[in-house]
Protein backbone atom coordinates (compact mmCIF):
# COMPACT_ATOMS: atom_id res chain seq x y z
CA UNK A 1 0.00 0.00 0.00
CA UNK A 2 0.88 3.77 -0.56
CA UNK A 3 3.18 5.11 2.54
CA UNK A 4 0.38 7.23 4.01
CA UNK A 5 -1.79 4.43 4.21
CA UNK A 6 1.03 2.51 6.07
CA UNK A 7 1.58 4.92 8.24
CA UNK A 8 -1.84 5.46 9.36
CA UNK A 9 -2.55 1.85 9.87
CA UNK A 10 1.03 1.97 12.18
CA UNK A 11 -0.55 5.28 14.04
CA UNK A 12 -3.83 3.11 14.74
CA UNK A 13 -1.76 0.01 15.83
CA UNK A 14 0.25 2.12 17.70
CA UNK A 15 -2.67 4.51 19.06
CA UNK A 16 -4.52 0.68 20.05
CA UNK A 17 -1.33 -1.38 21.68
CA UNK A 18 0.00 1.95 23.64
CA UNK A 19 -3.66 3.20 24.95
CA UNK A 20 -2.74 6.11 27.19
CA UNK A 21 0.11 4.92 28.29
CA UNK A 22 2.13 7.08 25.11
CA UNK A 23 -0.48 9.51 24.23
CA UNK A 24 -0.06 11.71 20.89
CA UNK A 25 3.09 10.20 20.59
CA UNK A 26 2.05 6.50 20.52
CA UNK A 27 0.83 7.81 16.94
CA UNK A 28 3.10 9.66 16.41
CA UNK A 29 6.10 6.76 16.77
CA UNK A 30 3.71 4.17 15.37
CA UNK A 31 3.25 5.93 12.06
CA UNK A 32 7.43 6.57 11.75
CA UNK A 33 7.98 2.89 12.37
CA UNK A 34 4.86 1.72 10.06
CA UNK A 35 6.94 2.96 7.00
CA UNK A 36 10.24 1.13 7.50
CA UNK A 37 9.90 -1.30 5.37
CA UNK A 38 9.02 0.62 2.92
CA UNK A 39 12.98 1.90 2.92
CA UNK A 40 13.77 -0.92 0.89
CA UNK A 41 12.73 1.30 -2.01
CA UNK A 42 15.96 3.00 -2.01
CA UNK A 43 18.00 -0.18 -2.39
CA UNK A 44 19.65 -0.84 -5.66
CA UNK A 45 19.53 -5.07 -6.28
CA UNK A 46 21.19 -4.33 -9.73
CA UNK A 47 19.14 -4.37 -12.17
CA UNK A 48 15.48 -3.40 -13.52
CA UNK A 49 14.00 -7.06 -12.94
CA UNK A 50 15.97 -7.26 -9.72
CA UNK A 51 14.82 -4.41 -8.44
CA UNK A 52 11.11 -5.26 -9.50
CA UNK A 53 11.33 -8.50 -7.57
CA UNK A 54 13.37 -7.58 -4.66
CA UNK A 55 11.29 -5.06 -3.91
CA UNK A 56 9.08 -6.01 -0.67
CA UNK A 57 11.43 -8.55 0.10
CA UNK A 58 13.77 -8.92 3.61
CA UNK A 59 11.92 -5.62 5.09
CA UNK A 60 8.29 -7.48 4.71
CA UNK A 61 8.94 -11.14 5.88
CA UNK A 62 7.83 -11.98 9.35
CA UNK A 63 10.60 -13.66 10.65
CA UNK A 64 12.93 -11.28 9.83
CA UNK A 65 10.80 -8.26 11.40
CA UNK A 66 10.31 -10.42 14.26
CA UNK A 67 13.98 -10.04 14.68
CA UNK A 68 13.80 -6.46 14.13
CA UNK A 69 11.12 -5.75 16.45
CA UNK A 70 13.83 -5.62 19.91
CA UNK A 71 16.16 -3.43 17.79
CA UNK A 72 13.47 -0.73 17.27
CA UNK A 73 11.44 -1.21 20.44
CA UNK A 74 14.55 -0.82 22.71
CA UNK A 75 15.51 2.71 21.83
CA UNK A 76 11.68 3.69 21.69
CA UNK A 77 11.66 2.70 25.76
CA UNK A 78 14.72 3.92 26.40
CA UNK A 79 13.58 7.21 25.35
CA UNK A 80 10.24 7.00 26.74
CA UNK A 81 11.86 5.51 30.18
CA UNK A 82 9.72 7.12 33.34
CA UNK A 83 6.79 7.41 31.29
CA UNK A 84 5.54 4.39 32.70
CA UNK A 85 5.51 2.35 29.67
CA UNK A 86 7.19 -0.99 29.63
CA UNK A 87 9.80 -1.92 27.07
CA UNK A 88 7.36 -5.68 26.47
CA UNK A 89 4.50 -3.35 26.08
CA UNK A 90 6.68 -1.22 23.05
CA UNK A 91 8.41 -4.15 21.53
CA UNK A 92 4.30 -6.25 21.01
CA UNK A 93 3.60 -2.75 19.44
CA UNK A 94 6.52 -2.52 17.52
CA UNK A 95 6.26 -6.03 16.22
CA UNK A 96 2.33 -5.42 15.32
CA UNK A 97 2.92 -2.10 13.48
CA UNK A 98 5.58 -4.33 11.22
CA UNK A 99 3.77 -7.62 10.55
CA UNK A 100 0.36 -5.88 10.03
CA UNK A 101 2.01 -3.31 7.40
CA UNK A 102 3.67 -6.93 5.48
CA UNK A 103 -0.10 -8.23 5.82
CA UNK A 104 -1.73 -5.36 4.27
CA UNK A 105 1.16 -5.62 1.24
CA UNK A 106 -0.01 -8.87 0.91
CA UNK A 107 -3.58 -8.28 0.22
CA UNK A 108 -2.51 -5.86 -3.16
CA UNK A 109 -1.23 -7.55 -6.19
CA UNK A 110 2.31 -6.66 -6.47
CA UNK A 111 3.93 -9.75 -4.11
CA UNK A 112 5.03 -9.72 -0.72
CA UNK A 113 7.39 -11.86 0.40
CA UNK A 114 6.34 -13.15 3.49
CA UNK A 115 8.22 -16.01 4.42
CA UNK A 116 11.70 -15.15 3.95
CA UNK A 117 14.61 -16.78 4.11
CA UNK A 118 12.70 -19.88 4.51
CA UNK A 119 10.51 -19.38 0.72
CA UNK A 120 10.70 -16.39 -1.67
CA UNK A 121 7.23 -17.10 -2.57
CA UNK A 122 5.21 -13.67 -3.38
CA UNK A 123 2.25 -13.59 -1.69
CA UNK A 124 -0.13 -10.91 -3.53
CA UNK A 125 -4.00 -11.58 -3.11
CA UNK A 126 -4.76 -8.62 -5.07
CA UNK A 127 -7.87 -7.85 -3.19
CA UNK A 128 -7.36 -4.19 -2.50
CA UNK A 129 -5.80 -1.67 -4.91
CA UNK A 130 -2.17 -0.11 -3.79
CA UNK A 131 -4.14 3.32 -2.74
CA UNK A 132 -7.77 2.46 -1.68
CA UNK A 133 -9.44 5.59 -0.09
CA UNK A 134 -11.78 3.51 1.69
CA UNK A 135 -9.43 1.87 3.33
CA UNK A 136 -7.12 4.12 4.63
CA UNK A 137 -10.14 7.77 5.25
CA UNK A 138 -11.45 5.62 8.26
CA UNK A 139 -7.86 5.29 9.84
CA UNK A 140 -7.16 8.60 9.01
CA UNK A 141 -10.76 9.99 10.79
CA UNK A 142 -9.91 7.91 13.93
CA UNK A 143 -6.58 9.05 14.24
CA UNK A 144 -7.12 12.23 14.09
CA UNK A 145 -10.36 12.48 16.63
CA UNK A 146 -8.34 10.35 18.90
CA UNK A 147 -5.52 12.69 19.05
CA UNK A 148 -7.85 15.60 19.80
CA UNK A 149 -10.09 13.95 22.13
CA UNK A 150 -7.83 12.03 24.37
CA UNK A 151 -11.00 11.09 26.94
CA UNK A 152 -12.98 8.66 23.94
CA UNK A 153 -9.07 8.06 22.44
CA UNK A 154 -9.49 4.05 22.44
CA UNK A 155 -13.15 4.04 21.04
CA UNK A 156 -12.27 6.35 17.90
CA UNK A 157 -9.13 4.88 17.28
CA UNK A 158 -10.84 1.24 17.82
CA UNK A 159 -13.76 2.33 15.08
CA UNK A 160 -11.47 3.26 12.53
CA UNK A 161 -9.59 0.16 12.88
CA UNK A 162 -12.69 -2.09 12.70
CA UNK A 163 -13.76 -0.16 10.14
CA UNK A 164 -10.84 -0.32 7.68
CA UNK A 165 -10.84 -3.96 8.34
CA UNK A 166 -14.34 -4.43 7.81
CA UNK A 167 -13.56 -2.97 4.14
CA UNK A 168 -11.07 -5.10 3.85
CA UNK A 169 -12.82 -8.05 4.69
CA UNK A 170 -15.96 -7.08 1.83
CA UNK A 171 -12.81 -6.58 -0.82
CA UNK A 172 -11.53 -9.98 -0.54
CA UNK A 173 -15.04 -11.72 -0.48
CA UNK A 174 -16.11 -9.00 -3.64
CA UNK A 175 -12.81 -10.77 -5.28
CA UNK A 176 -14.36 -14.20 -5.16
CA UNK A 177 -17.53 -13.25 -6.89
CA UNK A 178 -15.84 -11.10 -9.42
CA UNK A 179 -13.52 -14.25 -9.72
CA UNK A 180 -16.17 -16.57 -10.08
CA UNK A 181 -18.59 -14.65 -12.81
CA UNK A 182 -15.26 -14.49 -14.67
CA UNK A 183 -14.77 -18.59 -14.40
CA UNK A 184 -18.23 -18.74 -15.47
CA UNK A 185 -18.11 -16.48 -18.55
CA UNK A 186 -15.14 -18.00 -19.88
CA UNK A 187 -16.62 -21.68 -19.64
CA UNK A 188 -19.51 -20.17 -21.35
CA UNK A 189 -17.36 -18.40 -24.14
CA UNK A 190 -15.27 -21.89 -24.32
CA UNK A 191 -11.77 -19.62 -23.86
CA UNK A 192 -8.92 -21.97 -23.25
CA UNK A 193 -7.26 -20.50 -20.19
CA UNK A 194 -5.07 -21.41 -18.04
CA UNK A 195 -5.34 -19.28 -14.64
CA UNK A 196 -7.55 -16.01 -13.81
CA UNK A 197 -7.14 -13.00 -11.65
CA UNK A 198 -9.69 -10.32 -11.11
CA UNK A 199 -7.78 -7.74 -9.58
CA UNK A 200 -9.59 -4.14 -8.73
CA UNK A 201 -9.64 -0.91 -10.68
CA UNK A 202 -8.08 2.13 -9.16
CA UNK A 203 -9.02 3.43 -5.62
CA UNK A 204 -11.88 0.96 -5.31
CA UNK A 205 -13.77 -2.06 -5.02
CA UNK A 206 -16.77 -2.17 -7.30
CA UNK A 207 -14.73 -1.64 -10.47
CA UNK A 208 -12.66 -5.05 -11.23
CA UNK A 209 -10.15 -5.76 -14.26
CA UNK A 210 -10.33 -9.76 -14.91
CA UNK A 211 -6.95 -11.19 -16.38
CA UNK A 212 -7.42 -14.82 -18.11
CA UNK A 213 -3.87 -16.14 -19.53
CA UNK A 214 -4.03 -19.07 -21.93
CA UNK A 215 -1.50 -20.62 -24.66
CA UNK A 216 -1.26 -17.60 -27.27
CA UNK A 217 -3.41 -15.46 -25.85
CA UNK A 218 -4.57 -13.39 -22.69
CA UNK A 219 -7.82 -11.86 -22.15
CA UNK A 220 -8.91 -8.84 -20.41
CA UNK A 221 -12.57 -7.75 -19.46
CA UNK A 222 -14.25 -5.11 -16.58
CA UNK A 223 -16.94 -6.20 -14.40
CA UNK A 224 -18.99 -3.86 -11.54
CA UNK A 225 -20.03 -5.78 -8.80
CA UNK A 226 -23.90 -5.44 -8.81
CA UNK A 227 -24.11 -4.48 -11.77
CA UNK A 228 -25.71 -7.74 -13.41
CA UNK A 229 -24.01 -7.04 -16.71
CA UNK A 230 -21.60 -10.11 -18.35
CA UNK A 231 -18.13 -9.46 -18.27
CA UNK A 232 -16.76 -8.89 -22.22
CA UNK A 233 -13.70 -10.21 -23.02
CA UNK A 234 -11.24 -8.59 -25.28
CA UNK A 235 -8.45 -11.11 -26.59
CA UNK A 236 -4.89 -9.56 -26.84
CA UNK A 237 -1.68 -11.82 -28.71
CA UNK A 238 0.58 -13.64 -26.90
CA UNK A 239 3.90 -14.82 -28.29
CA UNK A 240 5.75 -17.12 -25.05
CA UNK A 241 8.03 -18.90 -27.98
CA UNK A 242 9.92 -15.52 -27.87
CA UNK A 243 11.93 -16.44 -25.33
CA UNK A 244 13.23 -19.81 -27.19
CA UNK A 245 16.81 -19.73 -26.30
CA UNK A 246 16.46 -17.31 -23.66
CA UNK A 247 13.96 -19.24 -21.61
CA UNK A 248 16.74 -20.17 -18.92
CA UNK A 249 17.96 -17.06 -18.33
CA UNK A 250 17.75 -15.57 -14.73
CA UNK A 251 15.68 -12.50 -15.86
CA UNK A 252 12.75 -14.61 -17.51
CA UNK A 253 12.76 -17.13 -14.99
CA UNK A 254 12.27 -14.26 -12.19
CA UNK A 255 10.19 -12.78 -14.20
CA UNK A 256 7.65 -15.83 -14.79
CA UNK A 257 7.89 -16.93 -11.07
CA UNK A 258 7.25 -13.95 -9.63
CA UNK A 259 4.63 -12.95 -11.89
CA UNK A 260 2.48 -16.66 -10.97
CA UNK A 261 2.36 -17.09 -14.81
CA UNK A 262 0.24 -13.81 -15.25
CA UNK A 263 2.91 -12.17 -18.09
CA UNK A 264 2.94 -11.70 -21.97
CA UNK A 265 5.59 -11.58 -24.30
CA UNK A 266 5.51 -9.66 -27.29
CA UNK A 267 7.85 -8.13 -29.85
CA UNK A 268 8.65 -4.17 -30.02
CA UNK A 269 11.03 -2.63 -32.09
CA UNK A 270 13.17 -5.53 -32.22
CA UNK A 271 13.17 -6.07 -28.64
CA UNK A 272 11.08 -9.16 -26.98
CA UNK A 273 9.24 -7.88 -23.82
CA UNK A 274 7.93 -10.47 -20.74
CA UNK A 275 5.18 -7.89 -19.31
CA UNK A 276 3.35 -8.45 -16.12
CA UNK A 277 -0.07 -8.46 -16.48
CA UNK A 278 -1.46 -8.32 -12.85
CA UNK A 279 -0.87 -4.28 -13.32
CA UNK A 280 -2.65 -1.65 -15.12
CA UNK A 281 -4.63 -2.40 -18.39
CA UNK A 282 -4.08 -3.53 -21.97
CA UNK A 283 -1.68 -1.49 -23.87
CA UNK A 284 -1.10 0.95 -20.69
CA UNK A 285 0.60 -1.98 -18.17
CA UNK A 286 2.76 -0.49 -15.43
CA UNK A 287 5.68 -3.18 -15.28
CA UNK A 288 7.62 -4.56 -18.68
CA UNK A 289 11.03 -5.42 -19.06
CA UNK A 290 13.10 -5.82 -22.00
CA UNK A 291 15.10 -9.24 -21.45
CA UNK A 292 15.91 -9.97 -25.26
CA UNK A 293 16.78 -9.28 -28.92
CA UNK A 294 15.31 -10.57 -32.43
CA UNK A 295 18.65 -11.54 -34.63
CA UNK A 296 18.05 -13.12 -38.19
CA UNK A 297 15.13 -14.61 -36.62
CA UNK A 298 16.26 -16.16 -33.23
CA UNK A 299 16.35 -14.69 -29.96
CA UNK A 300 19.86 -13.22 -28.06
CA UNK A 301 19.57 -12.57 -24.18
CA UNK A 302 20.47 -9.22 -23.19
CA UNK A 303 20.48 -7.24 -20.31
CA UNK A 304 17.35 -6.57 -18.83
CA UNK A 305 15.96 -3.27 -18.95
CA UNK A 306 12.26 -1.73 -17.83
CA UNK A 307 10.29 -1.32 -20.70
CA UNK A 308 8.05 2.06 -20.17
CA UNK A 309 4.47 1.42 -22.31
CA UNK A 310 3.28 5.25 -23.66
CA UNK A 311 0.40 6.39 -21.53
CA UNK A 312 -1.87 9.15 -21.99
CA UNK A 313 -2.47 11.10 -19.01
CA UNK A 314 -3.62 9.24 -15.87
CA UNK A 315 -7.28 11.46 -15.78
CA UNK A 316 -7.79 10.34 -18.92
CA UNK A 317 -6.98 6.98 -18.16
CA UNK A 318 -9.29 7.04 -15.02
CA UNK A 319 -12.39 8.82 -16.33
CA UNK A 320 -12.54 6.45 -18.91
CA UNK A 321 -11.93 3.04 -17.08
CA UNK A 322 -14.73 4.21 -15.13
CA UNK A 323 -16.71 4.45 -18.05
CA UNK A 324 -15.79 1.49 -19.32
CA UNK A 325 -17.07 0.09 -15.87
CA UNK A 326 -20.31 1.78 -16.79
CA UNK A 327 -20.59 -0.37 -19.90
CA UNK A 328 -19.85 2.98 -22.08
CA UNK A 329 -17.21 3.06 -25.29
CA UNK A 330 -14.33 4.42 -24.65
CA UNK A 331 -11.37 6.15 -26.93
CA UNK A 332 -8.71 4.72 -24.77
CA UNK A 333 -9.71 1.80 -22.56
CA UNK A 334 -10.78 -1.62 -24.75
CA UNK A 335 -13.81 -2.43 -23.02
Amino acid sequence: MDSLTQAALGGAVGGAVMGRRAGWRAFALGAGVGTLPDLDSFIPYGGAVADFTYHRGYTHALFVQTLAAPLIAWPIARWRAGHGESYRRWLLTVWLILITHALLDAVTIYGTQLWLPFSDYPVGLGSLFIIDPLYTLPLLVGIFVAVGNPWRRGRWNAAGLALSTAYLAWAIGAQQIVEHRAEAAIAREGLAVDRVLATPAPFNTLLWRVVAVGGDAHWEGFYTVGSGRPIDFNRYPNSPGLLEGIEDTWAVERLQYFTKGFYAVTERDGSVIVTDLRMGQARFYAFGFRVGERRDGRTIARDDARYEYPRPPMTTVFRELYACGRGRPTEVIDC
